[in-house]
């Protein structure tokens, strides 16, 4: 069988590339080797599908620190307004959120992975799905694709859409890495971003914080020299193996880098109550000592921090929870306010890349042509979505990626 273009990945990236191609009238093939089109796109955002994000473009890139300069060219062909009109011009109604992020007005992924399956509908995509690729042998003038079915499809142009090999239930397994380096493509190390992170702390391994949930506190990821890397200000959690939640996921990538470079653990600061400084809360707790001097010091601090948490900081500080405020120094006071203020533990891993929501490294973005998504090695060859070395936190900002590149790889495939 004989196809313009091939797209391989039945993901937002592939979605989006399939559309692209098959809009300008060319003959498109969608190859998907699960049983259903964008399984990513359903669980993303719990189930809610988080578009995009509505931050300005530079805001966009800056939260894509996995080489997001290298979207500036495909963010001019396409971009994260214009996917939030592409939506709405498919009767999708988006709505804001905090920090920007896009969700379909209907509260269901399902509202917009059958916007874009009725697109493939609309112009008549060949959609092949529970089809696995077994071999992609390259030619100057032309492509030859073989399936698991031991059928042939040959083609002009190929866009690899088959994602890394984070959340491999959705079927990203790291299959398009051996295509692409057939192509002569580097993929450079693969490791896990926005991912839980482990650690082996006493606290952690007794259990003493296990589901402790802390909000709006201020993650800081320290480098040897104890100066900080990075400092994200989410909700975290304390869990069995270590910690997780939005600051963790965003800090992981930095821990995880760290350890690359060969760090046995990795050293993090958490400021419980980031919007207070020091001295504040200092003079605030002395005062509430001096007008209740006779009690107890955990019932005078009771609702600043929470309880948990306060238990813990006292113990460390071997002061029992019942000590009546006026035995404890100024100085011990001190020591409990650093404490909360600068919580120093450390870290010694990451889950899994098969447990992290997305990929780092990939295929190397210096191979790729930057306003076309076309190997720099091989004519009619395109990447897009995450096999590529490219990666954002979590917030609308990896599927803003996918669906830029996407987009932008379609309609350059459909020029072969």
């Amino acid at each position: 069988m004989n196809y313009d273009v091939v797209v391989i990945g039945g993901g937002p990236s592939g979605l989006m590339a399939a559309i692209a191609a098959a809009e300008r009238g060319r003959n498109t093939m969608l190859i998907e080797k699960g049983r259903k089109l964008g399984k990513k796109l359903a669980i993303s955002g719990g189930g809610r599908c988080n578009v995009t994000n509505r931050l300005p473009q530079e805001e966009v890139i800056r939260h894509i620190p996995g080489n997001g300069k290298f979207l500036y060219s495909p963010f001019s062909v396409f971009n994260n307004y214009d996917i939030i009109d592409y939506f709405e011009n498919l009767g999708v109604a988006l709505k804001e959120e905090d920090h920007g992020r896009m969700f379909p007005a209907s509260n269901s992924a399902k509202t917009v992975v059958n916007a874009l399956i009725n697109q493939l509908d609309e112009y008549k995509v060949d959609v092949h799905l529970n089809t696995t690729v077994k071999t992609v042998n390259y030619d100057e003038t032309g492509h030859t694709i073989t399936l698991n079915t031991s059928e042939e499809i040959t083609t002009k142009a190929i866009v690899i859409a088959v994602g890394g090999k984070a959340v491999p239930h959705t079927g990203s397994t790291g299959d398009g890495y051996a295509w692409a380096q057939k192509a002569g493509h580097t993929i450079t190390k693969l490791y896990p971003t926005e991912v839980a992170l482990t650690s082996e702390e006493s606290f952690i391994i007794n259990k003493s914080l296990q589901g402790l949930s802390l909000r709006d506190v201020a993650l800081t990821v320290l480098n040897k020299k104890n100066k900080p890397i990075i400092t994200h200000q989410m909700d975290m959690i304390f869990t069995h193996f270590g910690i997780s939640g939005p600051a963790v996921l965003r800090t992981s990538q930095f821990v995880v880098k760290e350890l690359m470079k060969g760090a046995h653990n990795v050293p993090m600061a958490l400021d419980v109550l980031p919007n207070e400084p020091e001295d504040t809360l200092y003079k605030r707790i002395h005062q509430l000592i001096e007008k209740s001097p006779r009690k107890a010091i955990k019932n005078i601090m009771k609702g600043i921090v929470p309880e948990r948490f306060l238990d813990y900081i006292l113990s460390i500080n071997n002061i029992h929870e019942e000590q009546k405020a006026a035995t404890i120094s100024k100085e011990t006071v001190r020591l409990i306010i650093h404490s909360i203020k600068h919580f120093t533990f450390s870290v010694h891993g990451s889950l899994p890349l098969d447990k992290a929501f997305v990929t780092g490294g990939g295929v190397s973005i210096k191979e790729i042509v930057p306003n076309t998504m076309q190997s720099k090695f091989m004519p009619g060859l395109y990447f897009s979505g995450e096999i590529l070395d490219i990666h954002g936190y979590t917030g609308g900002y990896n599927i803003t990626s996918a669906l830029v590149t996407g987009r932008v790889a379609g309609m350059h495939a459909s020029h072969h």
